[in-house]
């Protein structure tokens, strides 16, 4: 039941931070904003480690997939896009469709068993509730 409401407050905190970037970044620049983002997110990190524990940052050297270190960089690239969708398209209809991409990706990865993930089956109940989503949009979007 935890992983639910975390799940419920993840999603409410990426709807605040993409307005709040949006409009940072309206009153500077949009790698100004996101430069900000993630020094800020920078410093919550150092201040967290240095009161949970210290784990050794060392760790990270001996990570299997390196690959999985760009973790950071799309971080960036997520903050960008969403401060340009949230721009253009305001920040219900950004947010539905940055949803239904990362159900649909996060399907497919489950599909495929990519990155270390554990395959999954394709269940057509799973492609239905994708679809109903995509129909969700286009309700929502309908003027």
């Amino acid at each position: 039941m935890l992983g639910f409401w975390v799940a419920i407050l993840s999603g409410a905190l990426m709807s605040i931070q993409g307005v709040f970037n949006t409009q940072v970044t309206k009153q500077s620049s949009l790698w100004v904003s996101t430069g900000w983002v993630q020094f800020s997110a920078l410093l919550v990190c150092i201040a967290a480690w240095l009161f949970t524990g210290r784990e050794s940052i060392g760790a990270l050297w001996q990570v299997e997939n390196k690959y999985t270190l760009l973790g950071g960089v799309i971080g960036a690239f997520i903050t960008v896009t969403v401060i340009q969708s949230m721009s253009s398209l305001g920040p219900a209809k950004a947010a539905l469709l940055i949803v239904i991409a990362q159900l649909a990706v996060a399907y497919l990865i489950e599909l495929f068993g990519l990155f270390g993930t554990q395959q999954q089956p394709f269940l057509w109940r799973k492609f239905l509730g994708l679809a109903v989503a995509v129909a969700g949009i286009v309700i929502f979007k309908w003027e």
